[in-house]
């Protein structure tokens, strides 16, 4: 076990809740990114919406087939008066002195089938339309899921940061502690200044209240990915601190830009939806053609005493055609050509948001990597000063002052060498994302 890891398990085990079971488990980045697409709540209504266009889809497709409805009644009447009309003149049981039955009830049931045949386009449109947003609908989960990935890099790096400044701050706590122990022993045998004692004494009070904080944003950090992951809040959490040093050189900005236009799951959403817009144009001007179909139907009634009906079967083609159509203005035809336009728009917008962004993701890295280099200098340069002004100190030529402003700029040294490479990864993360390159995998 070495250094870091007894630091880590240190730090879990002190930072734990009092009187809550704890579980601490190792967590690498993309078993946080896997984890994180198998519990989120975001990716679960995507799905929840896909299974809608699906459907939709499939209702679309099913007016193709034909449709067969059956209908029954049974009817109690309350002395119904039949006077039969439809007797010869000469015929004599149609007059008032025969006698008509009571009828008081009655029964009849039909079935009827259809199947259109011609509708001006309307069903085969109508069907492309709804399996284009189908698509889209998934299309859409697939640019979701990459701002869940995008999102749980943030979280691990924020918890990382959080961890790596709870160990920073120790190391320089442990320091100060023991430089205060050495002034303590000075300072009894009239070696140093009372003065000089209380201001590392005050110092090493200062560096215990960054470590309080620090320890609570460490506390929360955990707490926020663990809801993130779907695991109990007052689980611990080991991360691999190795991540950091895994920053690749960037490609041309050109190929970022062709990789955005061409791979981003929302692009290829619009360019769908817009699709589905063209199909709505052709299924308003159906409206101008008449609904062509073919129909059949079997009736059978009962009236006891009076009147039975059976092998009552009739079929034919049915024309069904609004003649409104003629001075009525097309008024969805208008809608949906506004559609279209409204989708072209917003589909130019995209493709410019989408340059401007990679144009600052692919800036915001380059200004990383070299972040990084100025705080590895700024670092060797804090260490040096440190050097310098403790062996200074210790020949009485600065003051106490003077080495716990360098111990102080050498700490926050450490802490923005440790952030710049963590904030880099993502950087990095979030210039795949804008590109459309950012997966499970990455």
């Amino acid at each position: 076990m070495n250094l870091r890891t007894f630091s880590i398990l240190t730090i879990l085990i002190f930072s734990a809740t009092p009187g809550i079971a704890q579980e601490v488990k190792p967590l690498t980045l993309q078993e946080a990114v896997s984890m994180s697409i198998k519990n989120s709540k975001q990716l679960k209504v995507s799905e929840a919406r896909i299974n809608e266009a699906l459907a939709q889809a499939k209702e679309a497709s099913q007016a193709r087939l034909p449709d067969l409805k059956l209908s029954g009644s049974y009817l109690r009447l309350n002395s119904a008066k039949l006077n039969m009309k439809f007797g010869s003149p000469g015929d004599s049981s149609s007059q008032g002195g025969t006698k008509i039955p009571s009828v008081n009830q009655a029964i009849y049931g039909s079935a009827n089938f259809s199947i259109p045949i011609f509708a001006g386009g309307k069903i085969k449109y109508g069907i492309e339309s709804a399996k284009l947003l189908a698509e889209a609908a998934k299309l859409d989960a697939d640019n979701n899921q990459q701002s869940v990935i995008l999102n749980t890099t943030k979280a691990y790096v924020n918890l990382y940061k959080a961890f790596e400044e709870v160990i920073l701050v120790k190391e320089n706590l442990n320091s100060s502690r023991s430089r205060d122990s050495n002034f303590a022993n000075l300072e009894q045998n009239g070696l140093l200044a009372r003065n000089d004692l209380l201001k590392s004494q005050l110092q090493t009070s200062n560096i215990e209240l960054a470590l309080l904080s620090a320890e609570n944003d460490f506390k929360m950090a955990t707490i926020s990915m663990n809801l993130l992951l779907g695991l109990p809040e007052a689980d611990s959490l080991v991360i691999d601190t190795g991540f950091v040093h895994h920053l690749p050189e960037t490609a041309n900005f050109a190929d970022y830009e062709n990789a955005a236009l061409q791979n981003r799951a929302d692009v290829k959403a619009a360019e769908l939806r817009k699709k589905a817009t063209e199909a709505g144009i052709k299924i308003a001007k159906a409206e101008a053609y008449p609904n062509i179909g073919f129909t059949a139907g079997y009736i059978a009634a009962d009236i006891p005493k009076v009147l039975s009906v059976t092998n009552a079967v009739n079929a034919g083609i049915g024309i069904q055609y609004n003649l409104a159509n003629i001075w009525k203005s097309n008024t969805r035809l208008k809608q949906a050509e506004a559609k279209k336009s409204e989708s072209i728009a917003m589909q130019e917008m995209l493709n410019d948001e989408i340059r401007l962004n990679i144009n600052h993701d692919y800036q915001f890295y380059l200004l990383s990597l070299k972040r990084i280099d100025v705080y590895e200098k700024a670092l060797i340069q804090a260490n040096e000063n440190f050097r310098i002004t403790n062996n200074k100190y210790m020949n009485s030529l600065v003051t106490l002052t003077d080495l716990l402003d360098a111990d102080v700029a050498r700490l926050q040294a450490k802490i923005n060498i440790s952030s710049a490479r963590a904030d880099a990864v993502l950087a990095y993360n979030k210039l795949l994302q804008t590109a459309g390159l950012l997966d499970a995998g990455k």
